[in-house]
């Protein structure tokens, strides 16, 4: 596994985990690292500080190629764990986005001893089907109903990754301009809901196409979809509801975590953060923002 590590100067410094995106890696975080590790410089506290673990989740980023199938987001949130006790830290946080927000989700359901808790910038709870949650909306959570529709009209690239990641792999492991036109790495950072600067597009795309990282990432999809089927299919299958002290930011122009349905799915959200700039990558366009707020959170489990 390859991970970044970043310890603070600042003595009693805590322990993080930071997840990223798809179709992201560690560079996700380069802009927030000094904003954790040294808050005093930009403006904050020396107990604030963190110390930062970044890691590359399996199939994404540089460690290539994958050994084995299996590599859902459960079975990464335990290899998450295992890795920050092989560090030596026997509490830690996490905060995670898009697909680092379902590892830190999974990482709250094995609530591992010790763990402090998971901020995220999107809980993916969407309706049940029962009248009575509707009951319960604001107005602006319509809004938000609206972006899930729009995010189903223009999400292809879940279908196809869930069902043929190797397929299309092939293609866009061929040609860097493909890979950046797919499963939405130029869409998806900079199609109006994100502003991110030209430069961390280009990198992100970069360290996918020199790691030949296409296939990895996709099939993530797939062994998701196929540990949910199985679990649908379980008889004893029930609600998994996270326990785990939860904070939520949600960002104007990125996925809009509705509170009544992931209060639902989500039994611990002690932290609500709204924000009126910012998108789906929040740490490559405001980590200033997106390290405050990280901060916000954890300051009560120092």
């Amino acid at each position: 596994m390859h991970f970044l590590h970043v310890r603070s100067a600042h003595e009693g410094a805590t322990p993080l985990l930071l997840a990223h995106t798809y179709p992201g890696s560690s560079v996700d975080y380069l802009a927030v690292i000094d904003r954790l590790v040294d808050p005093v410089a930009h403006g904050g506290r020396a107990e604030d500080a963190f110390d930062v673990v970044i890691p590359d989740a399996p199939g994404y980023g540089f460690p290539q190629p994958l050994a084995s199938a299996g590599w859902t987001t459960a079975r990464v949130a335990a290899a998450y764990d295992r890795l920050m006790r092989g560090l030596g830290y026997d509490s830690y946080g996490i905060h995670g986005s898009d697909n680092g927000a379902m590892v830190a989700r999974e990482l709250g359901l094995l609530d591992p001893a010790g763990f402090l808790g998971l901020h995220v910038l999107q809980l993916f709870s969407f309706p049940s089907g029962d009248p009575a949650e509707f009951e319960k909306l604001e107005p602006a959570d319509y809004a938000g109903l609206e972006h899930m529709q729009w995010f189903q009209s223009v999400g292809g690239y879940n279908t196809m990754n869930s069902s043929r990641p190797q397929t299309v792999s092939v293609g866009i492991s061929d040609s860097p301009v493909g890979l950046l036109a797919y499963s939405e790495l130029f869409n998806s950072f900079g199609n109006g809901t994100s502003l991110v600067p030209l430069e961390k597009i280009l990198l992100e795309v970069s360290v996918n196409w020199f790691a030949n990282a296409a296939s990895g990432m996709n099939r993530s999809y797939l062994e998701n979809a196929r540990a949910d089927a199985a679990a649908d299919a379980a008889e004893d299958a029930g609600p998994r509801i996270n326990t785990a002290r939860t904070g939520v930011a949600v960002f104007s122009d990125d996925f809009q975590t509705i509170r009544v349905f992931a209060e639902r799915d989500n039994a611990n959200i002690v932290h609500w953060s709204r924000f009126d700039e910012g998108g789906h990558f929040a740490a490559l366009e405001r980590p200033d923002l997106l390290a405050d707020d990280i901060r916000a959170f954890f300051a009560d489990v120092r």
